[in-house]
């Protein structure tokens, strides 16, 4: 890893691993299998890509490391208490319990790993989160969910799981490449979802060729999304990246308006600004500070 890599390309990397990550829930929608089961063919088919990357890269995918198993398990939690909590609650709510994401991973890069926020980047966490929020409320239309209650505990979960998995993958960016981080929570995190599957009784196996494309797709949407995204956590503040993944469900919102005629509301557009807002003030909040210059004597 090295620290010359210019800090726009980092930024750029995260930027670009958020958007291919919002077009996840898209092929979600496509694949016609159980939450659980969708989840392991995400991991299943993204793990062979991910070795022959390795291979080609670094000689391989190395030992293990405790990180990368823990990160796994981070994941999987992640996929598997979002996709039941989306069934249980409103998607609204389950939206909005989920992007607590930069409040969870700010505090604990605060309090365990010493990245102490500027007051600037607290002020961009809210206005992000609160933009998310925003668009997120204004999709609802007052259905109930099934056990509402049940729903938004795991949806808050959610936030959790993915927040543990972005500072796992963050403390071991310090000593391991991005890629075989992702080899490793790939591999420790597939099991893990196809045991859930089976459990909750779900469709495992797609029923159509356009199901199981979707699984691939989503198989590719994570090496390319969450590997850009693991490499740019070796690179920048793990409290900055959770921000600016905040796009994520902007993209999936735009996709949604253009692939299933879901129409975004004037609520939803000023959400998403918000939202942007907040990740630009965040990276002006997060920028180096200018060394003051030493007069020569």
């Amino acid at each position: 890893m090295s620290d010359a890599t210019p800090r726009w390309r980092a930024i750029a990397a995260l930027l670009f691993g958020a958007c291919v990550i919002g077009v996840s829930p898209i092929l979600f929608r496509l694949a016609d299998t159980g939450p659980a089961a969708a989840a392991f063919w995400r991991l299943f088919f993204a793990v062979p890509l991910l070795l022959a990357m390795t291979w080609r890269t670094e000689g391989g995918p190395g030992r293990p490391t405790g990180l990368g198993a823990i990160a796994g398990v981070m994941f999987a939690g992640d996929l598997i208490f979002w996709h039941y909590g989306i069934q249980l609650t409103t998607v609204a709510k389950a939206t909005v319990l989920s992007n607590l994401t930069p409040v969870v991973v700010t505090l604990f890069a605060w309090i365990f790993l010493r990245e102490r926020p500027r007051l600037q980047f607290l002020a961009a966490v809210a206005l992000a989160v609160g933009g998310a929020w925003t668009m997120a409320l204004a999709k609802g239309s007052g259905a109930a969910g099934i056990n509402e209650p049940l729903g938004d505990l795991l949806s808050a979960a959610t936030a959790f799981w993915y927040a543990l998995y972005m500072l796992a993958i963050g403390a071991g960016r310090r000593t391991t490449s991005a890629g075989r981080l992702m080899v490793w929570s790939s591999i420790v995190g597939a099991p893990i979802m196809l045991v859930a599957a089976l459990m909750l009784g779900e469709q495992i196996l797609p029923l159509s060729l356009g199901g199981w494309a979707a699984c691939v797709g989503l198989g590719l949407t994570h090496v390319f999304g969450q590997g850009a995204i693991a490499w740019a956590l070796g690179r920048l503040p793990t409290s900055t990246a959770s921000v600016v993944v905040l796009v994520q469900p902007i993209v999936a919102g735009l996709l949604g308006w253009l692939l299933f005629a879901e129409a975004l509301g004037p609520l939803q557009g000023l959400g998403a600004a918000i939202a942007l807002s907040g990740v630009v003030l965040a990276q002006w909040a997060t920028r180096p500070r200018a060394q003051p210059s030493t007069p020569n004597t």
